[in-house]
């Protein structure tokens, strides 16, 4: 960087001899903390959305936004970051690092640094997932061709030296199950040698069952040419062989450095010749012609004929010379043309950045603050909630983090409010599918949230305790539901809050009245879990049953009398209508007669 600054002025320079323009003034540190603050969230943004789908878009859009030579400290923490929470995603950050690597050197060698380091940590302190994660990305990296095939047999010999453990050989296994089809091209007699070490630990007999039986599976695996686990899939083939950069990085070297300090903001007196050196940079990488040396004239003519060259091939290839429909495209690059994505490929990638989201944060404010700044679009705040409550029913022990987080949302807005509410109607009618453990911390989830008012009681509507419309499961979750109600509210306050006439009407379903044997049954419930109290009102009820229902009765029966009196004396005018019509029409037959006798006569 230094060099290439010291060479900028002398380019920069006239033909002519004129005077070099004002060196740019270089902004505070408050500017410069701001700037820092957006290229932490753009690189961020860009790790969090990356996948196979959209990892050459996703490579374009990181280099035009991003300065990755200042932030490389925040680019290696932020795909370390990510492949350890997702480490399903380790083979598409190998083939993002595999790309920027063999534009940026220093920036592959900076996170391969890291991750050998953080894999060392790990297995030192036995933390399993952590070396597993590393593991598996540092295998990537090999396939990659970051990382030279000598480390991924150093990691198996470290592995597997006697004595050999459950865990080792677990973490070797899993290792060459991600690593062998690539050490099969680079070193097959280095994989030869590990599989005949994994075949004599395994003929040791002293593993475990499950230790024994994965290394079963992995000869039978290699048995099939390593079907299924190819180094590397076609999409995420990228670079092409004599562009790769291999770092030569050993297990053992005790000078490899972590570099925090470039994870951290640091005042630069720099910064604005810094900022051109990597638009020059960038320029060079993308293909542009940015890097200032030539006149105003000259410039603008080189980008004038680049940009009729590729309107004239996109113009061939497409047959439209208007260009009104294409889009910008850089050199060498094929014109995009309108995708219709019909994989969810984007609702994949928004339930993935809820998920790291939410287990990144280290408090809820920081994850209802980053939640909130996603701008989830309308229609889709189930996924959010839906995540939410997955997390938490994850968990060992419920943890108020996530009550907190929904407490949150649902005051944030009336839409999230209602997303929860259908939450909770979906979770009560699918809680037979629920383990135990997921059981009770989704009850307890929905106990918070509707003690801190956060939810409206009348969700419970949802909920019908009786014989015949609960299961065990679903009584199980209403116990601890109200349960933990009453522990933070107090017996006396939930019974006055359920009691309450605003309430009380959309709880006929908990709290039945309709059939003696419901109300029964309901009693007999809240007494065996220890809420007694809740039950006055239905004890007070089913006492005046009987008198409720003679007086049902007798009112019924009244009604009954006073209709068959109407339905009489409605019957009696009718007839009285109808001889009086009758004999009407008789009198006026024989008046008729009459005349006609007289005038025969």
């Amino acid at each position: 960087r230094a060099a290439a600054a010291a060479a900028a002025p002398d380019g920069a320079a006239g033909a002519d001899g004129d005077a070099l323009p004002a060196p740019a003034p270089v902004p505070d540190a408050a500017a410069q903390r701001r700037g820092w603050e957006l290229l932490k969230k753009s690189i961020h943004g860009a790790i969090n959305r990356v996948n196979r789908s959209n990892i050459r878009p996703t490579i374009l859009r990181l280099l035009q936004t991003a300065d990755l030579v200042r932030g490389r400290g925040l680019f290696a923490r932020a795909v370390l970051r990510a492949q350890t929470a997702s480490p399903g995603y380790a083979p598409v950050y190998a083939a993002l690092v595999s790309v920027l690597s063999s534009k940026l050197p220093e920036l592959g060698e900076l996170i391969l640094e890291r991750c050998v380091l953080a894999f060392r940590r790990a297995y030192g302190r036995r933390d399993a997932p952590a070396a597993s994660a590393a593991a598996a990305f540092l295998a990537h990296l090999v396939n990659q061709g970051v990382a030279h095939e000598i480390l991924a047999l150093q990691i198996l010999t470290l592995l597997l030296e006697d004595p050999a453990t459950d865990d080792a050989v677990a973490l070797a296994v899993h290792f060459v199950r991600e690593a062998a089809a690539g050490l099969q091209a680079l070193t097959p007699r280095g994989l030869n040698a590990v599989m005949e070490r994994m075949r004599a630990v395994l003929q040791g007999g002293a593993l475990g069952a499950r230790v024994q039986y994965s290394l079963e599976e992995l000869f039978d695996l290699r048995r099939r040419n390593w079907e299924g686990h190819p180094a590397m899939t076609r999409e995420l083939d990228l670079v092409e062989d004599e562009d790769r950069i291999t770092f030569e990085v050993s297990l053992d070297d005790d000078t490899l450095k972590k570099q925090e300090m470039l994870d951290v903001f640091r005042f630069d007196p720099k910064y604005t010749d810094n900022e051109r050196t990597w638009e020059r940079i960038r320029a060079e990488i993308l293909g542009e012609d940015g890097d200032g040396d030539d006149s105003t004239d000259s410039g603008s003519g080189s980008d004038g004929t680049a940009s009729d060259s590729d309107s004239e091939t996109n113009s061939d290839s497409d047959g439209d010379d208007d260009g009104n429909h294409q889009l910008a495209a850089l050199p060498g690059k094929v014109v995009q043309q309108p995708i219709r994505d019909l994989t969810e490929s984007d609702l994949i990638d928004l339930r993935r950045a809820i998920y790291l989201t939410i287990m990144s944060s280290a408090s809820f404010e920081e994850c209802g603050h980053k939640l909130a700044k996603l701008d989830i679009p309308e229609g889709r705040e189930d996924e959010l909630v839906n995540m939410v409550i997955e997390c938490c029913s994850q968990e060992r022990t419920f943890l108020r983090y996530y009550g907190l987080v929904g407490q949150r949302f649902c005051m944030l807005h009336d839409r999230w409010r209602d997303a929860f509410v259908r939450a909770f109607a979906a979770q009560y009618s699918t809680v037979h599918r629920l383990e135990t453990n997921k059981l009770r911390n989704v009850a307890k989830f929905f106990s918070f949230l509707l003690h801190t008012d956060a939810l409206p009681w009348s969700v419970l509507a949802s909920v019908r305790l009786n014989e015949d419309d609960t299961t065990s499961s679903s009584r199980i979750f209403v116990k601890i539901l109200v349960q933990e109600m009453a522990e933070a509210l107090g017996v006396g306050t939930l019974r006055e809050r359920l009691e309450d006439p605003r309430v009380a009407d959309g709880l006929a379903g908990m709290f039945p009245r309709d059939n003696p044997r419901n109300t029964r049954y309901a009693i007999n419930f809240f007494t065996s879990v220890g809420l007694g109290p809740l039950t006055d009102g239905l004890r007070d009820h089913l006492k005046n049953a009987p008198k409720l229902i003679m007086q049902q009765a007798q009112e019924e029966a009244a009604k009954a009398a006073v209709e068959a009196e109407r339905r009489r004396l409605d019957g009696s005018s009718s007839s009285s209508s109808s001889s009086s019509s009758s004999s009407s029409s008789s009198s006026s037959s024989s008046s008729s007669g009459s005349s006609r006798g007289r005038r025969r006569g």
